[in-house]
């Protein structure tokens, strides 16, 4: 073999990696737009995900408010109930004390 054959084969070598780097490029470029289409809808549902949380952060407040209304409501209820059976055992004791004294004047007057 002469020296124009040995570089003709070193050039046909080089061409099959050439040609085997080109298909190795597109394959690497086919899996890279898949992967930023696979990005692009990662990034979507994150916006979407983070849409839902804020909403959810707005419910959550809104029933917070509307619990804390209605314990507050409930905690002035309960002490006006309090306050009222407080003042219906004061009346009934006085009305015990009533009746006893109403006995005993009963039984003085019977005597």
């Amino acid at each position: 073999m002469d020296e124009y054959d040995v570089i003709n084969a070193e050039n046909c070598m080089l061409k099959d990696v050439c040609s085997n780097l080109k298909k190795e490029v597109r394959k690497l470029e086919h899996a890279n737009e898949i992967l930023k289409s696979e990005r692009l809808e990662v990034d979507e549902k994150t916006l979407v995900l983070h849409e839902d949380l804020d909403k959810l952060k707005e419910t959550l407040s809104m029933t917070e408010k509307v619990f804390n209304t209605d314990l507050l409501k409930l905690k002035s209820e309960s002490l006006q109930l309090k306050q009222r059976i407080e003042s219906f055992i004061y009346e009934n004791s006085q009305l015990l004390e009533k009746l006893k004294k109403a006995e005993s004047e009963l039984t003085a007057n019977r005597c």
